[in-house]
């Protein structure tokens, strides 16, 4: 099965570099180019890509609104991917929260982009230790309303989110299974059921909601 992607990135050698690369491996395929978070809002609804890459910093439309917008209101949107300079880039927590499935790096090896499109394809998550700290940060010692949180906790049961709190923890469908003594088709359900229950798009998602219901803290 072929992943298809949208590039979209403001400096057009970025593009051509991006593109290049991705349409050279056989089980990716770009199908669009843009050049602003607008023009990608619209490419993303004319051509449903699995994949996004998406760049921040650009002229019209930045790429935290257009990620908000790809990822509203549609059961089948694109996954977004977010191409950063930085690993602490202060615009990569609200990319996150706007939707956005992971990131990757500018500054890494190009082939890096590569297993990053593909594992925000799968729906795994691709957080960065900096990130996870950064969600901890944002979350811990933040006013919540429990009534709201217990009620999103209540839907799943007590195996459901045990599960949602090794996927918080970074734990792989296999590492699930190995923890739970579980097989790795039971270990997939369970994940499937939570993603869901909860209305997740993502594992990525669920880390936040982890955190966001208080079910995973710093300590």
């Amino acid at each position: 099965m072929t992943t298809t992607v949208l590039v979209v990135d403001d400096q057009e050698l970025l593009r051509t570099a991006f593109s290049s690369l991705i349409d050279a491996e056989d089980d990716l395929a770009v199908v669009g180019r843009a050049g602003d978070g607008r023009q990608a809002v619209e490419l993303a609804a004319e051509l449903a890509p699995d994949v996004v890459v998406m760049d921040v910093r650009m002229p019209v439309m930045d790429g935290i609104e257009a990620t908000r917008q790809i990822t509203a209101g549609r059961d089948a949107s694109p996954r977004v991917l977010i191409l950063t300079t930085f690993d602490l880039d202060e615009y990569v927590f609200d990319a996150l929260l706007a939707g956005a499935s992971g990131f990757a790096l500018k500054s890494r090896p190009l082939d890096e982009l590569l297993t990053a499109i593909r594992t925000v394809a799968a729906g795994d998550a691709l957080l960065a230790p900096s990130v996870t700290r950064r969600l901890i940060a944002h979350f811990t010692g933040r006013d919540r309303a429990p009534s709201k949180a217990n009620r999103r906790l209540q839907e799943l049961t007590e195996r459901e989110q045990e599960v949602l709190s090794l996927v918080a923890h970074g734990l792989s469908n296999a590492e699930l299974a190995e923890t739970l003594h579980v097989s790795l088709p039971t270990a997939k359900t369970h994940v499937s059921r939570i993603l869901t229950k909860l209305g997740a798009r993502d594992r990525t998602q669920l880390v936040i909601l982890a955190y966001e219901l208080g079910l995973v803290t710093a300590g």
